[in-house]
Formats: structure tokens, C-alpha cells, sequence
């Protein structure tokens, strides 16, 4: 794909993402938001993988360890064409296998149960390694929340990922700069995040905007070319992200648009949608 195809689908990505959580009346769109253009990128560019056949052996593995912005992974993987766009409607439903956190028994795509935070990291970091145990040459990519890596178990799976040298694992870290109880740094500041890495034994990327196509490409083409040590791409991005309420404000963590939100919500994406069609 090239970028103004890269853009248009993140932009229909973000119209799944809001209509699935105004339709559930609960989620968490904020931290969706802003990583939707990642989610585009790994599914749509980087990643070796068959909507078709989503088992296939050799498939490149992720794990969205910030486990609650399912509806940011079930938009992409709706559009990748591994279920019906349709079903994102029933997202947190009873008797949906779209359950507010991802299920690797009921949904194809998903590689690994996730929703406790700080535990999917250690999950891409056994793919990881399993993958150098057999010799096989499949990548592995994880999303983690920036107040996600307050956990410490993240700091096990990092130290391990680096003295085992897996340059076949990528750490994203969604670097929006808030959580749930506020901006990070009032919380517990994991700043600076790129030198704890560093200490780790990871090579660090830094993205200046996470949310550019661009920048993102760069990131993931460098991660690839690093041999004998893990990558962590810190990316900087925007809570919210195109939807004009939401853009940089904690409450839409995990907050869902009311009917009259909504109507607004997907206005604006659909500007942004028209926008992209005259360039």
C-alpha cells in the first residue's frame, strides 16, 4: 500500500473503533485511537500474514499486551478481511466472540489472550524465543500502553528479551501520555522510557509522531535490519486521535460516545475520509 492508502484505511479503521464502542456503550477508544495508524501499518505493510489462512506456520505473530484497546485491533483485523466488518457492532455483546479483550480461542487473528497489563510482553517474548529454539524466521510484535510499563513484569520480559539477544522481537510502546488516572507522569513517571530500554539491551527507536505513516515505515524498516539485539519503538502519539473531543483528553480512556458524541465523532472521520479522497 502507499501512504494515502495507509491513511484512508486507518481512517476506516477509526470509524469501526468508534461505531464498536458506541455500540457496546463501553470500551476504550482514546488508546485506539492512538494507535491506529501502528495497527494499520503491522497488519496492511509489515507483517507476513494470510487472512485466509491465519494459522499458517510461518505467519509473523502479535500481541496487543495493552490488552484493552481491543476494539483498535478487532477494526484492523475486520478490514484485513479475517471477519466481517459488520460484527465489530457486537463488540462486549453477550454471546459475541468480540469480548472486551482479545480471545485467541474465538477470534482469528489473534495470536494471544490478553487484558492483564504488563503480561503480553512476556507472551512475545516466548514466541520470540521459541522461534530462535527452531530455527524458524517468523517476527514478533507487541503493543504496550505507556502506563502499562509501570508494570514491573515488563522489566522481566525486557531484561530476558536482551540477555537472549531476540532481534526477531519489536516492543511498540503507545507513548499518548496518558492512562486512567491521568497523564503518566503524575502517576509514575516511566520517563525516561528510550534509556530504561537502552539498559535492557534493546536497540531504541525513537518516533517523534507515531501517527505518521512515514516515521512509522522508517521505524519498522530500521528494526528490521537490527541483528543481535531487540528493538523497542517508542512512539509519540496523540490520545484520541481524529476524533475532535477525544484528541488529548483522559476521560476517553475508556469512556463510550453517547448517540450525539457519536454523530460527531464519525463527522469528523468522515471530513478526514474527504479529504484523503481529493488528494
Amino acid at each position: 500500500m502507499n501512504k494515502l492508502e495507509l491513511q484512508k484505511t486507518a481512517n476506516e479503521i477509526r470509524k469501526g473503533i468508534v461505531t464498536a464502542v458506541h455500540s457496546a456503550k463501553a470500551g476504550h477508544p482514546g488508546g485506539s485511537l492512538s494507535a491506529t495508524e501502528v495497527f494499520t501499518y503491522l497488519y496492511f505493510e509489515e507483517m507476513n500474514i494470510d487472512p485466509k489462512d491465519p494459522k499458517k506456520p510461518d505467519r509473523d505473530r502479535f500481541v496487543l499486551s495493552k490488552g484493552h484497546t481491543a476494539p483498535g485491533l478487532y477494526s484492523t483485523l475486520a478490514h484485513r478481511g479475517y471477519f466481517p466488518v459488520e460484527d465489530l457492532t457486537t463488540l462486549r455483546k453477550l454471546g459475541s466472540y468480540l469480548q472486551g479483550h482479545p480471545s485467541m480461542q474465538y477470534i482469528p487473528g489473534v495470536d494471544m489472550s490478553s487484558g492483564s497489563l504488563g503480561q503480553g510482553i512476556s507472551a512475545a517474548v516466548g514466541m520470540a524465543l521459541s522461534a530462535k529454539m527452531s530455527n524458524e524466521d517468523y517476527r514478533v510484535y507487541t503493543l504496550l500502553g505507556d502506563g502499562e510499563i509501570q508494570e514491573g513484569q515488563v522489566w522481566e520480559a525486557a531484561m530476558f528479551a536482551g540477555a537472549r539477544k531476540l532481534d526477531n522481537l519489536v516492543v511498540i510502546v503507545d507513548n499518548n501520555g496518558l492512562q486512567i488516572d491521568g497523564r503518566i507522569e503524575d502517576v509514575c513517571s516511566p520517563y525516561p522510557i528510550d534509556k530504561k530500554f537502552e539498559a535492557f539491551n534493546f536497540h531504541v527507536i525513537n518516533v517523534a509522531d507515531g501517527n505518521d505513516f512515514d516515521q512509522l515505515k522508517a521505524a519498522f524498516d530500521e528494526a528490521k535490519a537490527t541483528k543481535g539485539m531487540p528493538t523497542a519503538i517508542v512512539m509519540k502519539t496523540l490520545k484520541g486521535k481524529g476524533v475532535s473531543f477525544m484528541e488529548g483528553q483522559v476521560a476517553w480512556h475508556g469512556t463510550a460516545p453517547n448517540d450525539e458524541q457519536y454523530a460527531i465523532a464519525m463527522a469528523d472521520l468522515e471530513k478526514v475520509g474527504e479529504a484523503l479522497c481529493q488528494k
